[in-house]
């Protein structure tokens, strides 16, 4: 059961995962945000405006180029994410190698089913933008890049031992 929220919707209800499996056979949802202190979404609309010779104003509206960084992100001795990013690092992956699913969870709003919640799916690249850091310890910061159509859907929260999941509306 979802807490009982009202009003300003704190920082922490909206959740950010990441595949950590990048293509595996089962999701391995991975939550973003242990470091951060900030998390935009950055929606980068394609826009134009424009006035013909009769002075009539059109605008036109091409879409989002959907993308978010992570910066700080530390590298910890078994994260399944950190594994991920540093083997990217490592073999300089590119394209499919650095292909997986964002999900955002609204966890102010519970689904049709008790223990569900509201959440979208969707296609990204993760990148790392560099390594290394200072002395606070090793760093491999991303970007996300979203593509695609976001698939709307039910998100589980991981239970004991049970995964977390994801489902697809019907």
């Amino acid at each position: 059961m979802a807490e009982n929220i009202t009003g300003k919707i704190a920082r922490k209800y909206m959740a950010h995962f990441l595949d950590a499996s990048f293509g595996g056979s089962t999701p391995d949802w991975y939550r973003v945000g242990e470091d951060l202190e900030e998390f935009n979404v950055e929606l980068n609309p394609d826009t134009e405006r424009k006035q013909n010779i009769l002075g009539n104003n059109t605008f036109v509206h091409n879409g989002y180029e959907i993308s978010a960084d992570a910066e700080p992100f530390y590298a910890r001795v078994g994260d399944k994410l950190f594994n991920r990013l540093q083997s990217i690092v490592d073999t300089l992956a590119t394209d499919d190698g650095c292909k997986t699913y964002a999900l955002e969870v609204h966890l102010w709003e519970e689904g049709a089913t008790s223990g569900t919640f509201v959440a979208y799916r969707q296609q990204c690249y993760v990148i790392p933008t560099s390594y290394g850091g200072d002395t606070s310890g090793y760093q491999i910061p991303f970007s996300v890049s979203y593509v695609g159509d976001k698939v709307k859907g039910k998100f589980t929260p991981a239970s004991g031992d049970t995964p977390a999941s994801w489902v697809a509306d019907a």
